[in-house]
């Protein structure tokens, strides 16, 4: 297979790497993805930086033997805990989200202040801080993390009242009261310091985004890492000569682009629904990973064990 036939390798600790995932296949329609949502060992917010540095080790293994061209790490508290780690592992590109989004913050703050709503983990790691200051070291950046909303968005998805909409296309799902009293005790840290900009630094905030700009009031930004971690995919593949060429498809000598994706998780049927929830498209081809596949690329000390259900 020539490399730029090769997909894109994706992975998150559930679904909420899905926002971006669909985001690239938008922005990049003829590239094929191979997405991983780690989601049994889900969320990996509240985990030790060192128990998600050995989780990211084991996904970016089984997703470099699936032969990946480019992998993202689709997972802010991933990205914190073990990009540096993949990046030395494999020869192949590896980004995470942290960087692109500190970068359209930094392009967005017109007062060069910027709020960073995300998990415990994130927030304790200082990725984001350090990110914004290496591009602009008189920002000045107010964290506040917020796990209450990851809660939301995961029992949203497990309940699954709504999974047969798409949450793109119908922003009203999660506009309930129950939900703008935990966005607005979340983004309290936030108000009253001149914030114009606000980083969603977890990839399941993308589904509130509404709720979080009317809490944090006024013309307040609210900035995804999707679309800048879209354009940095581009790019590098771009400079690598990389890039999927619609014109061998049309020739019959390239393959159309295809979708996989994988989870942890036992019910890989729950899976698929709530991902076309967030990915926009049915989820045709999904496959069980165990967590004995994973063990066995990355051994995981005992006391990471996670128990059986």
């Amino acid at each position: 297979m020539h490399t730029s036939d090769k997909p894109i390798g994706v992975f998150d600790s559930g679904l909420g790497g899905l926002t971006v995932a669909r985001a690239i296949v938008s922005s990049l329609p003829d590239e094929s993805l191979c997405y991983v949502g780690d989601t049994k060992r889900c969320p990996y917010g509240p985990r030790p930086q060192e128990e998600v540095r050995l989780f990211v080790r084991q996904v970016g293994a089984w997703l470099e033997r699936r032969d990946v061209k480019l992998m993202v790490i689709a997972c802010n508290t991933a990205t914190a805990a073990g990009l540096d780690v993949l990046q030395r592992s494999f020869d192949i590109p590896v980004i995470g989200v942290i960087e692109p989004g500190a970068r359209a913050a930094v392009q967005a703050t017109r007062s060069r202040r910027v709020g960073v709503l995300a998990t415990e983990g994130t927030v304790a790691s200082g990725s984001y801080e350090r990110a914004i200051h290496m591009l602009d070291a008189g920002v000045r950046v107010t964290q506040a993390p917020a796990p209450a909303l990851v809660d939301i968005v995961e029992r949203e998805l497990a309940e699954g009242s709504h999974l047969h909409q798409d949450w793109m296309r119908n922003r009203e799902i999660f506009d309930t009261p129950e939900v703008r009293s935990a966005v607005a005790r979340c983004v309290e840290p936030l108000l009253g310091k001149g914030i114009d900009t606000v980083v969603l630094g977890c990839t399941h905030f993308p589904l509130l985004a509404r709720q979080i700009r009317e809490a944090m009031g006024g013309d307040v930004r609210i900035v995804s890492s999707a679309e800048e971690t879209c354009r940095e995919v581009r790019e590098i593949l771009e400079r690598r000569e990389e890039l999927s060429n619609p014109e061998s498809v049309e020739r019959g000598v390239g393959d159309e682009p295809s979708y996989r994706f994988a989870t942890t998780s036992d019910d890989i049927t729950s899976f698929a629904v709530a991902g076309r929830f967030i990915f926009g498209h049915q989820l045709d081809s999904v496959e069980h990973i165990s967590l004995e596949e994973l063990d066995s690329l990355v051994a995981t000390p005992k006391d990471y064990q996670i128990a059986e259900d």
